[in-house]
């Protein structure tokens, strides 16, 4: 994820993912348009100008933007195509990188690959969203987070901590992970002070679409799916969205719905800022002094290089299947 649908329009916004300085827009179709953000003529920031008259006149022709220096025209393809004081071919070179967008559920993404291979899986859609009886989130927008994304994962595995950091009842109905190729799940299902009631079990299925889109089924108080997201900035720097989509009492959500739905967000949100916290001021943990009661951290670290390496490694079918704790219920034996 690299923004929220809502904060982009026709004014270009400035952004900084994996160490690249990107343009992001919505053309005049409504397709959002991101490219690499300097122009090849002189260097000149897409994004980062008000004051040029190309600016205040739109840099945003149809879903093409013009350089604020000196008004090349780039397609949503990077290609320029037009130069307006040339007389001749344009250059080959002018071009600049487009990254493949894809935008739902409000949320902005893009595909981020190195050695430019095309997406192996598409971006979270849920049937729920489009449901009238579900009160659709708003984004929390957290980061940045001075934290490797490594330490965000290993919270997957991480069954222990649960009690202490999040009030849950130490004596957990269940916990497991599972591997399923570019996808991590985690089952649990425990008391939380915070967002069950009483010596309610708060039942939890949670899962990550590849390296940094976290979404999770929760049933307690109110049904419910998170989502959090995390995106790298630098080396050792990310962002992070937070958001809940909350179901109603009714076929159709109304006002009561829409703010028991805001409240429970903001209970979810304390109950995240809680590792969010603990995250940004601890040392990266490349070794762990791990515990047979801690979890499979193992098997979550092994399952997450596959997004941090070249392809043709190690099969990663090889890492598929349910991953248990020593001294807690799998849920197939709840």
């Amino acid at each position: 994820m690299i923004a929220e649908s809502a904060a982009v329009g026709s004014t270009p916004v400035a952004a900084r993912f994996f160490g690249q300085d990107l343009a992001i827009y919505r053309g005049a179709s409504g397709r959002v348009v991101v490219l690499d953000a300097y122009c090849p003529h002189m260097g000149t920031h897409l994004a980062m100008n008000s004051t040029s008259y190309v600016c205040r006149d739109g840099a945003i022709e149809g879903d093409s933007i013009r350089c604020p220096y000196h008004a090349w025209r780039f397609g949503p393809d990077g290609r320029c195509d037009d130069i307006p004081y040339l007389q001749g071919p344009i250059p080959a070179a002018a071009k600049i990188r487009s990254w493949l967008v894809a935008e739902s559920m409000g949320a902005i993404f893009v595909w981020h690959d190195p050695e430019a291979g095309a997406p192996d899986y598409d971006v979270p859609r849920l049937s729920e969203w489009e449901d009238p009886a579900w009160v659709r989130w708003r984004f929390d927008e957290l980061g940045p987070l001075v934290c490797h994304p490594q330490e965000i994962i290993d919270n997957m595995a991480d069954v222990a901590h649960f009690p202490y950091v999040h009030g849950s009842n130490p004596d957990y109905a269940y916990f497991e992970n599972e591997v399923c190729g570019h996808v991590l799940k985690m089952r649990y299902g425990a008391g939380h002070r915070t967002l069950a009631s009483g010596d309610a079990i708060l039942d939890s299925d949670v899962w990550y679409t590849g390296p940094g889109i976290l979404m999770s089924r929760q049933q307690g108080i109110h049904n419910s799916i998170q989502m959090i997201t995390h995106t790298p900035i630098d080396d050792g720097v990310v962002k992070i969205w937070h958001a809940l989509l909350v179901r109603g009492q009714g076929a159709v959500a109304t006002d009561e719905d829409v703010a028991a739905a805001r409240a429970n967000q903001a209970a979810n949100l304390v109950a995240f800022t809680q590792d969010f916290e603990i995250w940004g001021n601890k040392r990266p943990a490349l070794a762990i002094l791990q515990l047979p009661a801690d979890g499979p951290f193992h098997a979550v670290r092994a399952w997450y290089r596959q997004f941090f390496n070249p392809r043709g490694g190690i099969p990663q079918d090889r890492l598929d299947g349910i991953y248990t704790v020593r001294g807690k219920q799998s849920m197939g034996a709840r």
